[in-house]
């Protein structure tokens, strides 16, 4: 009889054992929360995909036009331009650049973030296991169709290669987990102001601006590019844009990409260590 109740429960441990999910499985299982939740705006995605179009088409008639006029465009010519122009455009919505505050902020402001503290799970790979998942279900109505119409309408400059795309999708995927990791540092800020807006506002003129959105960072004055350089921002926008585009082909595009995997380590370091000091806070002064 003992070997019997020890067998049972051996084997109720093993069931117990099995059925508990790996670290894998919970952020897999938060990413795919993420792609459903963002799938219910699907009115919203196509707003968004018209709008990435209307400005496109505005923004790649601009620099098509300066690029005939100047002959020499900062190495640029009209297939290069366009696909800088349309790439720019298809990951604005993945990047979040002109989306709206992620959720961390609201919380931290009115203090359920401290239930995010007992959960069982890393509070910052569990949002960024979300925003991933929101980041996959944006790209692919709003910025695939947006890259199929620059294509069809200004031709686009793409590589032909595999290993050109491969290394693009791998920067894609780096340039939005730095993105969130960037927005997650600056959310963290609420830990010690009473509103991060304007601060979030600064934060969306500068990094869109250093990130190249408005014109690509190799047309930025010497000065201005070594500043841009020395921070994330390029990695965000311009790093997939010039890998997917072929711009930045071989051993560049592996430094590239290199270079996007420091800033994510940067970023998510800076990230935990307000993260520890902001649950610091929020202890001693909820007690």
């Amino acid at each position: 009889m003992r070997g019997n109740v020890a067998g049972d429960g051996g084997l109720a441990f093993a069931v117990r054992r099995r059925r508990k999910p790996g670290a894998f499985r919970v952020y897999w299982t938060l990413a795919r929360a993420g792609f459903k939740r963002q799938a219910q705006y699907k009115l919203a995605m196509f707003a968004g995909l018209f709008t990435n179009c209307v400005f496109g088409f505005v923004r790649a008639a601009v620099m098509v036009a300066a690029v005939r006029a100047a002959g020499d465009f900062g190495g640029y010519d009209e297939g290069t331009i366009g696909a800088y122009v349309w790439l720019s455009q298809a990951l604005l919505g993945a990047t979040q650049f002109m989306g709206p505050q992620i959720d961390l902020v609201d919380r931290i402001k009115t203090g359920d973030v401290a239930i995010d503290f007992l959960r069982p799970i890393d509070v910052q790979l569990g949002y960024l296991a979300t925003d991933m998942g929101r980041a996959a279900c944006t790209f692919l109505p709003r910025g695939v169709p947006s890259i199929v119409i620059g294509a069809a309408t200004f031709g686009l400059s793409m590589p032909s290669t595999p290993l050109a795309y491969l290394l693009g999708l791998i920067s894609v995927l780096l340039a939005v987990a730095l993105s969130f990791l960037c927005l997650f540092a600056v959310a963290l800020i609420g830990f010690w102001v009473v509103e991060i807006r304007g601060i979030r506002v600064l934060y969306q003129i500068v990094g869109t601006f250093l990130a190249g959105l408005f014109v690509p960072v190799h047309m930025f004055p010497d000065w201005l590019r070594v500043v841009a350089m020395s921070t994330p921002f390029p990695s965000i926008l311009q790093a997939p844009i010039d890998t997917l585009s072929g711009r930045a082909a071989g051993m560049d595009a592996l430094i590239i990409v290199v270079l996007q995997g420091f800033w994510v380590l940067v970023i998510g370091l800076l990230g935990r260590v307000l993260l520890r000091a902001g649950q610091r806070r929020l202890e001693v002064q909820g007690g």
